[in-house]
């Protein structure tokens, strides 16, 4: 099959072909003929698989049939709303990149920049808006942006987007926005909760599933390394090292974690930088261009990077600690083995984290090859302690925001009942909201 098969328009076949894509991915063959029709969708495949251009394609090309600005004066009719900073500047980049050949505007905002610029170009007026749900509602307060005109409502990493902390942002959202209208939902995991709540949101929506649900992907081998809790900082230096990687990216389960790692990474000789959600978003993007770039080595990130880092032939991702919530694991390791490479992912497990690991091979449905490396064999005299995991399976968030104010009502991991555009309750999934990646 050919994207000229799927009936795309010129402009976007020629943005396509200057990209190098010859073939639609499976997602993108399934969704993209659903999406022209105007049919509402859930949307899963494994990460790095084409996600974005499967949604991003098909809405420029119905914005394009739609009806045009009036009076000059363009209106918001497509929004799309991601769960990280990162997210969003991605899934923009592809949005410029696609329509580049069309007359249709489109911006970004999130937080952790300021707000103004932002402010200015969505009062010219733009036909697409990416956007993480705290800052939009930050808009909206201030009066900047009138999401009444959406055709198209798009929830990029759906199963995040829906989880429990962030329901009263998108319930916000979902009140401001018309009643009828196409609705995508795309993530690399649905979980039962998350197709319970969807139910409220879409109608009569396409199930399109390219692969088992909370799969990963074939082309990226994985391995576990057993080695003591006090030992995994000395064993991920000697990989490094013995093995010359020159590209890493390592993930901790705190932000503490990753500031501490990147440091003493650095005493062993190995240059590295730290990315969370307690980061500017300067720093974060330097830490990013810098690793992206080959100036550092090694990018210790927290499970905010296991959405919206696009990195091209990552070779290696390092788990230097399991995640809590097993669904992370995938999309952390879903950032090597993208667009058909391969990548190597492996896991740095303590005799704490057994449990953990347990529960990861339970949701991929395999079990994952163990080899422990000589002079680093675990010592069977520890006993295993307790993870701290916090309100819904992850640390306790601080009750303020970078900038050091205080947590809004509606911007916290509060209990509250979710309700679609029906009106109708639904039940709640754990929290997994960091307040800080939303905005």
């Amino acid at each position: 099959m050919s994207f000229e098969s799927l009936g795309l328009r010129a402009e976007l076949l020629r943005a396509v072909s200057e990209k190098g894509y010859s073939a639609p991915t499976p997602i993108q063959a399934q969704a993209i003929p659903l999406l022209l029709e105007g049919r509402d969708l859930m949307g899963g495949a494994q990460t790095g698989t084409g996600k974005t251009a499967g949604f991003t394609l098909p809405l420029l090309q119905r914005l394009m049939a739609t009806s045009k600005p009036e009076n000059g004066r363009r209106a918001i009719r497509a929004l799309v709303l991601t769960p990280t900073r990162e997210l969003a500047a991605q899934v923009a980049d592809s949005v410029l990149t696609y329509g580049r050949y069309l007359p249709l505007r489109s911006t970004v905002v999130f937080g952790g920049v300021s707000i103004n610029p932002q402010k200015q170009k969505l009062i010219k007026g733009v036909d697409i808006l990416v956007a993480t749900p705290g800052r939009l509602l930050d808009h909206v307060s201030q009066r900047s942006v009138d999401l009444s005109k959406v055709d198209i409502l798009v929830l990029d990493e759906a199963d995040r987007m829906l989880d429990m902390g962030f329901i009263r942002d998108i319930r916000k959202v979902l009140a401001l926005l018309p009643k009828h209208k196409q609705t995508l939902l795309f993530s690399a995991t649905f979980s039962t909760e998350i197709k319970q709540l969807a139910n409220g949101l879409l109608n009569s929506p396409a199930l399109v599933e390219v692969a088992q649900q909370n799969t990963s992907s074939e082309l990226v081998s994985q391995i576990v390394h057993p080695v003591d809790k006090g030992r995994k900082r000395e064993l991920l230096s000697f990989l490094i090292g013995s093995n010359n990687w020159k590209q890493v990216l390592v993930f901790t389960r705190t932000k503490h974690g990753a500031n501490r790692l990147s440091e003493q990474l650095a005493t062993d000789g190995i240059t590295a930088a730290a990315i969370h959600g307690n980061k500017s978003q300067g720093a974060r993007t330097k830490a990013l261009a810098d690793f992206k770039s080959g100036k550092v080595r090694v990018l210790v990130a927290t499970d905010i990077a296991a959405r919206g880092l696009d990195i091209s032939q990552l070779p290696h991702v390092v788990n230097y600690e399991l995640p809590n919530i097993a669904e992370d694991y995938v999309h952390r390791i879903g950032r090597t083995g993208r667009a058909g490479n391969e990548g190597e992912a492996m896991s740095l497990v303590c005799v704490d984290e057994k449990g953990l690991l347990k529960d990861i091979e339970r949701l991929i449905k395999r079990d994952i090859p163990k080899k422990i490396f000589d002079g680093f064999e675990p010592d069977p005299s520890i006993k295993p302690e307790p993870i701290n995991k916090g309100r819904g399976g992850r640390q306790q968030q601080s009750s303020k925001n970078s900038a050091g104010r205080k947590s809004s009502p509606g911007r916290n991991n509060q209990r509250a009942p979710f309700k679609g555009n029906a009106g109708r309750g639904q039940p709640q999934n754990r929290s997994r909201r960091n307040t800080q990646n939303a905005r």
